[in-house]
């Protein structure tokens, strides 16, 4: 259990078999394992391992992954009984709304609704029971054990002491890296402008509605969105989606199938949408996306605003994190300081890992602490203003305690609540009735629960 039993909870706390792997069960299933009255099929096992295969992470494997899932699956049905012991409170709604995620997930792997269900030879709604027992469960285990780790803290001595054992040849190289905060202004069309764009738009719907052209066709010639632009903008949808924009859901769902939207304005631009299929919350809709463009007089008026906005700060009559919020036109930003944060959500983040090469232009020359001139630059056909700030830029290093200090907490964090899951195990595994079924007894990972396997 040492080895990966923290790996194990956070491996097995987010990977179910596919909706292809749940139709091509193996023919030959069996009980393989029993935690209380929480059974686990061989079917279980094998479908998990494909499903990691499928995900492209075979590389990052265990050493025999039957063992290793197997472990994972136990500890997962002990935190369950636990939960349900300890009656932890599990909603409707926190089910169906991972439910929705998950769906939405393989909606996104396999491109419609229809695709996925002639895969999965089941309806939506069908897939969505078969996953609530499944996803009731995780969430439950993934209760306990926060309840489990809930007063685990680390102290600096527990750190430095962490940091002591680590040989120095094995200690990490790090290449340079920064931490930038953005703030940014969205400058807005003139009202006659955005009148002439919404106007085009309708004259579409006229035509579309006339029969004289195709809402496809439209917007595969003008569409303004490079997302969906090539599939005539087409998008499959649910009206849970909080990374949609509001406005935009809003008056997606309030149309039925065929029917076109008025012109709807979001964070994006100007719309219309076409509704195409719906079932419940989830929807299959096309749209054509048109920018009102701005000129150059109004990018100035923007630059004009950040410059008046960095004096601001310069003069500490406001801090950069209070400017974001009061004047960046990003709302997910507000919430961060308009950190930049990287595929980790880590606010450190290397050069190579920067996807805008005219923001790394922007800070090659910024020494730590320095701010940008507000400068002009282009998003997904949008042009907006800016204002950078260079909070801290490190030199490629040997990993130590002053550069480091967070990594290495967080490290010795992980490592001190993989102690007391161990810990927990131990004091709770004799109370657990525990059957595995003979073909894992070469798996040495699983040596304390064939000891307590073996007392029942």
């Amino acid at each position: 259990m040492k080895k990966c039993l923290f790996i194990l909870l956070v491996l097995v706390s987010g990977v179910f078999a596919t909706t292809k792997a749940q139709v091509k069960k193996v023919l030959a299933d069996k009980i393989v394992a029993q935690v209380g009255d929480k059974i686990i099929l061989h079917s279980d096992i094998v479908n998990a391992i494909s499903d990691y295969k499928r995900q492209g992470q075979e590389a990052q494997l265990p050493p025999n992954p039957d063992c290793a899932f197997l472990e994972g699956q136990l500890i997962q049905k002990a935190l369950v009984l636990q939960a349900e012991k300890d009656s932890l409170p599990i909603t409707d709604e926190d089910v169906d709304a991972a439910i929705d995620n998950r769906v939405r997930y393989y909606l996104g792997q396999y491109g419609t609704k229809e695709m996925l269900e002639e895969i999965a030879g089941k309806t939506i709604y069908q897939m969505k029971e078969d996953f609530r027992p499944l996803i009731r469960e995780q969430k439950l285990a993934d209760q306990m054990r926060a309840k489990i780790l809930e007063n685990v803290k680390i102290t600096p001595t527990e750190v430095r002491a962490y940091f002591d054992k680590i040989p120095k040849d094995s200690l990490s190289y790090y290449e340079s890296e920064v931490e930038i905060s953005q703030i940014i202004l969205q400058p807005k069309a003139a009202p006659e402008v955005e009148e002439y764009v919404s106007k085009q738009l309708y004259d579409f719907k006229r035509q579309i509605e006339a029969g004289t052209k195709r809402f496809d066709q439209l917007a595969k010639l003008y569409s303004e969105d490079p997302g969906s632009k090539e599939s005539g903008g087409e998008y499959n949808m649910n009206r849970n989606d909080k990374n949609v924009d509001p406005a935009f859901l809003s008056a997606a769902f309030k149309l039925k199938e065929g029917q076109i939207s008025p012109v709807i304005k979001s964070k994006f631009g100007l719309h219309i949408i076409q509704m195409v299929s719906r079932n419940g919350d989830d929807a299959k809709l096309r749209h054509i996306l048109k920018i009102p463009p701005v000129t150059d007089g109004e990018i100035q008026d923007a630059i004009k605003k950040l410059d008046t906005v960095k004096a601001k700060i310069l003069n500490h009559t406001i801090t950069f994190g209070e400017a974001v919020s009061k004047y960046s036109d990003e709302e997910n930003s507000k919430f961060n300081g308009g950190a930049l944060q990287g595929r980790d959500g880590s606010t450190y983040i290397t050069i190579d890992q920067i996807e805008d090469k005219d923001l790394v232009l922007a800070i090659k020359d910024l020494k730590p602490g320095d701010y940008s001139k507000p400068m002009a630059y282009e998003e997904r056909g949008i042009k907006k203003v800016r204002l950078i700030y260079l909070k801290t830029r490190t030199n490629p290093h040997r990993e130590n305690l002053k550069e480091d200090y967070n990594k290495i907490a967080q490290r010795a964090a992980e490592e001190k609540k993989q102690m007391k899951l161990e810990k927990w195990f131990k004091e709770h595994l004799p109370d657990y009735f525990i059957s595995i079924d003979k073909e894992y007894t070469g798996c040495r990972v699983l040596d304390d629960w064939f000891k307590y396997a073996s007392k029942n």
